[in-house]
């Protein structure tokens, strides 16, 4: 009899392959993670920053000029006519500064838009008054809540709703793979309904990111949530341990980075900026703005992005579905009928047992892996 849990060589070496397969994973992640943040945050800088000078006369159009060529592709400066086109521009978010020149130089910013784009105009232009002698007044048209002094409070958020979302999908996706799928498909809508409701609370009456709009932050939060939960627990059947890594590209590395949360598009590379157009992440962040702090403005193409995600998030869970159809179909052709009367080992097979024995493999396994899909679902 063995005196210890030393295993053999041969169990050694499977286990140790075991291990190092499973450690691609993780170092995926840190390459994948690494190259997305450092990529997008590193280094931000301004490319075609809409900023606007207030007055129609040559001494405006001189300066706005003299803008546009010292920014070197930087600024894109225009001028307006008067104050109130340029508050106009910026709660549409056609501009992220307005500068009023004369004695007493005024900058116009909206804070609840960006408040980094916000503090690189307002850089920008108290150097410009400066110049003149004058002191730089600055006025926030959009202030964001007291409970979200910078502004990024909403990306957080976003980061919390994320994370209770894909983190979901591990667990119905891993322990749930026995269930039907039309169970699973429930699970995620009444999972997206609770994580939802959780974000609505820390945005409201926990933090209070937003002083009004409640209602309309967790709408757009649950249709976030259920397109990210409907996508992850479709992919689950054609990706299995590997949907945690998956869920991860879309809605952590590109998603995240792309929101606006932190940075603007006008302040990120270029590739960031586009999928900022039509990623989910900055569909909700700039939803929540634009139903918040802007009237509502556009609020509907914002709407329109995250609806479109929960479609696809439909469509991928309908594939599985044909998929894991199929599977049955296959598995069940390929079954020996056995005798009616046949021995234990037939009846394992056919009768009751074998339903019995595969769900009790089907658990086991289904509890490993739904082990490390948490642990690298949480470890981000």
């Amino acid at each position: 009899m063995s005196s210890g849990p030393s295993a053999a060589p041969g169990s050694t070496a499977a286990a140790l392959r075991h291990v190092l397969s499973h450690l691609v994973t993780p170092l995926l992640m840190c390459v994948g993670m690494g190259l997305a943040y450092l990529g997008a945050f590193h280094a931000p800088e301004p490319h075609d920053l809409r900023v606007d000078v207030v007055g129609s006369g040559p001494s405006a159009q001189v300066l706005a000029q003299t803008l546009q060529d010292k920014g070197d592709g930087a600024l894109s400066v225009r001028t307006v006519p008067d104050r109130a086109a340029a508050v106009d521009h910026l709660r549409t978010q056609a501009s992220y500064g307005a500068y009023l020149p004369g004695k007493h130089p005024e900058l116009l910013v909206a804070g609840a838009s960006s408040d980094t784009s916000a503090t690189v105009v307002e850089k920008v232009f108290t150097k410009v008054a400066a110049e003149h002698g004058h002191p730089l007044k600055v006025t926030d048209t959009a202030p964001t809540a007291g409970g979200d002094p910078t502004g990024q409070g909403i990306f957080f958020l976003l980061v919390a709703v994320s994370i209770g979302s894909y983190a979901s999908v591990a667990v119905i996706g891993g322990a749930g793979a026995v269930l039907a799928l039309r169970i699973r498909a429930a699970l995620t809508i009444a999972a997206s309904l609770v994580v939802s409701l959780i974000g609505a609370f820390f945005a409201g009456p926990l933090f209070g990111l937003v002083d009004h709009g409640l209602g309309g932050l967790w709408a757009l939060a649950w249709l976030y949530s259920a397109g990210i939960l409907l996508i992850g627990v479709g992919l689950h059947t054609f990706l299995k341990r590997w949907t945690t890594l998956g869920v991860m590209v879309l809605f952590v590395m590109l998603n995240f980075t792309s929101s606006g949360g932190i940075f603007r598009p006008e302040l990120q590379p270029g590739f960031f900026g586009a999928l900022h157009f039509f990623w989910n992440g900055a569909g909700f962040v700039e939803g929540v703005r634009s139903h918040v702090y802007f009237g509502g403005y556009a609020l509907g193409r914002h709407v329109l992005v995250l609806a479109l995600w929960f479609v696809v998030g439909l469509a991928v869970m309908g594939m599985a579905g044909l998929a894991e159809a199929r599977r049955r179909q296959v598995t069940v052709a390929t079954v020996p009928a056995g005798p009616v009367g046949g021995s234990a080992e037939a009846g394992a097979v056919r009768g009751p047992g074998r339903h019995v024995r595969a769900e009790a493999w089907t658990e086991a396994d289904g509890e490993e892996e739904l082990e490390e899909e948490l642990e690298q679902a949480v470890g981000v």
